[in-house]
């Protein structure tokens, strides 16, 4: 390991996976979430106003900052690209449909990413699934 590698990760979060972003390196990671997604999971924390008559929605733990035209991006999502992504101001939800958006995958280097618990799920949510067998004796 070099002294540059060890004195980096000497600066890791206590919790990584909970970050909305990763600059430990020169690849650069951030945290997006889908808001289609919102509404499809029916979450308990989406708040919509009319406002100019268009009704626009946003998170209530604000999760993403950007108050969002349901209108516009129900018409976006018709389409083939679709809406798409809204970066993260912290860590998504368990409920939040996310994803880890690298910016210079180029620049990672042979050891890979410093930072691998980043893009985790967040915690509360399993990482694994766990299957008990119960066999008679």
């Amino acid at each position: 390991m070099t002294p540059e590698h060890v004195a980096s990760t000497a600066a890791l979060p206590l919790h990584p996976q909970d970050e909305a972003e990763c600059r430990l390196c020169e690849v650069h990671c951030e945290k997006v979430v889908y808001p289609t997604s919102c509404l499809d999971r029916s979450c308990p924390f989406v708040y919509a106003h009319i406002e100019h008559g268009h009704t626009y929605m946003g998170c209530l733990q604000k999760v993403y900052e950007a108050e969002i035209d349901v209108e516009l991006m129900l018409e976006a999502e018709e389409s083939r690209e679709g809406f798409g992504a809204v970066r993260a101001l912290r860590g998504p939800l368990p409920m939040c449909r996310s994803a880890v958006q690298t910016t210079f995958a180029h620049r990672e280097t042979e050891l890979g990413c410093l930072n691998p618990e980043f893009g985790e799920l967040p915690a509360g949510s399993p990482t694994f699934r766990v299957f008990a067998r119960v066999a008679d004796r």
